[in-house]
């Protein structure tokens, strides 16, 4: 500026500026303050912007892809499960298979017994009880028939017989066959056996299968609950019955 107060004419081309320097500095104070001011605000501007970054315009492209490829590997994951469940894969084998062999093995079969052989049905047959006719194989609670030959002298064995029955709760048939059935009859009476007891063998289908003919022993069968043959056993005239234990196994097994 020249002695008058005027702007000096500048060489450099610059449009004259009127500058004023203040005597005091503390007079520039809130111009510092608005410079902060201005500062702060874009700093502030700054990290909003890097904040909303990756949810503007191109940002959302990689939190979406991500989510895309998460979804897919769970929903393969998932087909892949339910598809091995549905085309029936076999279990695991158990730790106690012994092999190929094991595996190959086929199960066992048990065949039943025939009728008339042991843990198998009495044979087929009618005898008459009572005087009704019924099957053989009607008989299955626990029961005892004592087949009586012909000539039999076995009153005192069939008292035994009744004897250790009436204690095991196991029922006593005494049964015969065609012209020998008086001769049952009687030995029934002299062994306190009730003539409801008494079956006539209408075939000698018993006999056929168990006893032979002729003036032998008796012959028990012994029938479990069901009508199984458990036992056939040959009981001598003579000599002392000891099926106590075998009838008290019987009966408490139809209990």
């Amino acid at each position: 500026m020249n002695v008058g107060g005027d702007p000096e004419r500048d060489d450099s081309g610059l449009p004259p500026i009127d500058i004023v320097i203040p005597d005091d500095a503390r007079e520039l104070d809130r111009d510092v303050q608005a410079y902060q001011r201005e500062l702060r605000a874009l700093r502030r501007r700054q990290r909003a912007s890097r904040l909303r970054g990756p949810l503007s315009r191109d940002g959302m492209v990689l939190p979406l892809l991500a989510g895309c490829l998460i979804l897919a590997l769970i929903t393969s994951t998932l087909l892949i499960m339910f598809a091995a469940d549905q085309t029936g894969i076999p279990d695991l084998p158990s730790h106690t298979a012994a092999g190929p062999a094991a595996k190959q093995r086929p199960p066992a079969v048990r065949s039943q017994p025939a009728a008339g052989q042991l843990n198998g049905p009495l044979p087929a047959g009618l005898v008459v009880i009572g005087g009704k006719t019924v099957s053989l194989r009607a008989v299955t609670a626990p029961s005892v028939l004592a087949l009586i030959p012909l000539a039999c002298q076995c009153a005192p064995a069939l008292r035994q017989l009744g004897a250790q029955a009436a204690q095991a709760h196991v029922a006593l048939y005494l049964v015969g066959t065609g012209g020998g059935m008086k001769q049952v009859a009687q030995l029934a009476a002299q062994a306190g056996q009730p003539s409801a007891r008494i079956a006539d063998d209408l075939s000698d289908v018993l006999g056929r299968t168990y006893g032979p003919s002729g003036p032998t022993g008796l012959t028990a069968i012994l029938v479990r609950s069901g009508g199984s043959v458990a036992s056939v056993a040959r009981l001598p005239q003579s000599r002392r019955l000891n099926l106590g234990a075998t009838l008290r196994r019987l009966g408490a097994a139809g209990q």
